[in-house]
């Protein structure tokens, strides 16, 4: 099996090295800003010639949009925009291109609606203290040296890596990867480098392969497993919020830039914004680190695992909750699992946003109207079952890979729902075979085996 993956690695560069790798990124910036405006004088210049009643053929010829075309206009005006052109990578003028014609196609998708997700707006000029430096290579001398401790990138040279990079180094000596490009990047206080790679991977099978859990992800515990295993939420950032805050403080005391008077930043200042970087990226490394520890088990072992659909985006909006919610990383959780279950041989299920995995009994299926998030205790006042209500909504996850098997495969469904449960309005209720009347109520499998319900009005 082909995929594509990235194997990320840490540098330590020359003050020469670093300088240079900045350069690049100022290219790339340049000729994003200069496409950019020339691209925005275009699209004025026709809309100004619209307003004098000028016929649409007799507008002035409009400028492609695509990364060709771009590339094309660049390397016509390079001499005269950027004299100092020959002194870095044709790459860094091609990443900077690539970026907007990206950007570009993104916003003319959202706006004709064939790009789903939040509108994209239309791009915006890159400042050079408020743009991540990156530049990114795709053809030339792009290697892993024999000692696996140095990389070699066109027009930077030989760098030095933080960490070995055996673990790429052994897949390019087998035969079984590909570099295809390589994107040095800096990013909380230090560079990176990047590498995306062709890997040709070994047919794997999980370790339980007919094994099916339901993973309900939280705040209180991080994962509550349909086994009854419980991850706790490690909670980075609560722990180095006063750190933060510290070191928050001790930047604001600083002189910092002005961009209305044009001032520069201390040196004071730099360092201090230094420290706060490398604080903020050391938690989201532990972050990262946990995540991938957790997926990466569960894929291995389980061969089915049951996932919700949760609307992130509409959880960040509680105030009181948006900053435990995006410090636990539900979404990565549930994109980390998609492709290594499938580089393990298993499978992701997701139950559908409005399955009410919290409401229904694992036990007689019978469905609450209403659960408040301050109860944590799950209790049934139909067969009087009580457990903890993350284990309950676990065990439906779980039970509905009986229904995606028989059904076929694809999303679960949320029993047919297509809105929230209304407080006191429909109740919901077990469909029988045939015809089932309001009121009636019927058992399920054990550990969370749930059917089909519909809703009906309650007399």
């Amino acid at each position: 099996m082909k995929t594509v993956q990235a194997y990320r690695f840490a540098l330590d560069l020359t003050p020469a090295q670093e300088r240079a790798l900045l350069g690049h990124a100022g290219a790339a910036r340049k000729a994003y800003n200069w496409a950019l405006a020339r691209v925005k004088a275009v699209m004025d210049q026709r809309a100004a010639e619209r307003t004098y009643g000028i016929a649409d053929e007799l507008l002035t010829p409009s400028l492609s949009w695509s990364l060709p075309a771009l590339r094309r206009v660049w390397n016509t005006a390079k001499p005269e925009v950027a004299p100092w052109w020959a002194g870095y990578s044709k790459e860094a003028y091609n990443t900077g291109l690539d970026s907007l014609a990206r950007a570009l196609k993104n916003w003319s998708d959202s706006r004709t609606g064939k790009r789903a997700g939040r509108k994209a707006g239309f791009p915006r000029f890159k400042g050079k203290h408020r743009t991540t430096p990156s530049v990114r290579f795709t053809t030339g001398t792009i290697r892993v040296e024999p000692d696996r401790k140095h990389v070699v990138l066109p027009r930077l040279g030989r760098l030095k890596l933080h960490e070995s990079a055996r673990k790429l180094a052994r897949r390019l000596d087998a035969g079984t990867a590909r570099i295809m490009s390589a994107t040095v990047r800096r990013a909380g206080g230090r560079w990176h480098v990047a590498f995306c790679v062709e890997v040709d991977r070994a047919a794997r099978t999980p370790a339980r392969p007919d094994s099916v859990v339901g993973v309900d992800v939280g705040i209180k515990a991080l994962a509550v497993l349909s086994t009854g295993e419980i991850v706790a939420n490690p909670r980075h950032l609560n722990a180095a919020q006063r750190q933060l805050r510290a070191l928050g403080r001790s930047l604001s005391r600083k002189v910092g830039p002005d961009r209305r008077t044009g001032r520069d930043a201390s040196k004071r200042w730099q360092r201090a914004s230094k420290r706060l970087s490398r604080a903020h990226a050391r938690v989201a490394n532990l972050r990262r680190d946990g995540l991938h520890k957790l997926t990466t088990r569960l894929a291995r072992e389980h061969g089915t695992i049951v996932v919700e659909d949760l609307n992130v985006t509409g959880m960040l909006a509680n105030r009181r909750l948006a900053r435990h919610i995006a410090d636990a990383g539900f979404a990565e959780i549930r994109r980390q699992l998609a492709y290594k279950t499938s580089w393990n041989g298993g499978r992701l299920l997701t139950a559908g946003r409005w399955y009410p995995s919290s409401k229904t009994c694992s036990g007689c299926g019978a469905v609450k109207t209403k659960l408040a998030l301050s109860e944590r205790e799950y209790e049934c006042q139909t067969c009087g079952l009580t457990l903890d209500r993350d284990l309950n909504a676990a065990r439906n996850l779980a039970a509905l890979a009986a229904e995606i098997t028989t059904a076929g495969s694809g999303p679960v469904a949320g029993r047919g729902a297509d809105h929230k449960t209304r407080h006191g309005g429909p109740v919901a209720v077990k469909r029988q075979p045939g015809t089932a009347s309001a009121g009636q109520t019927g058992t399920v499998p054990p550990q969370g085996g749930t059917t089909q319900r519909v809703l009906t009005k309650a007399h």
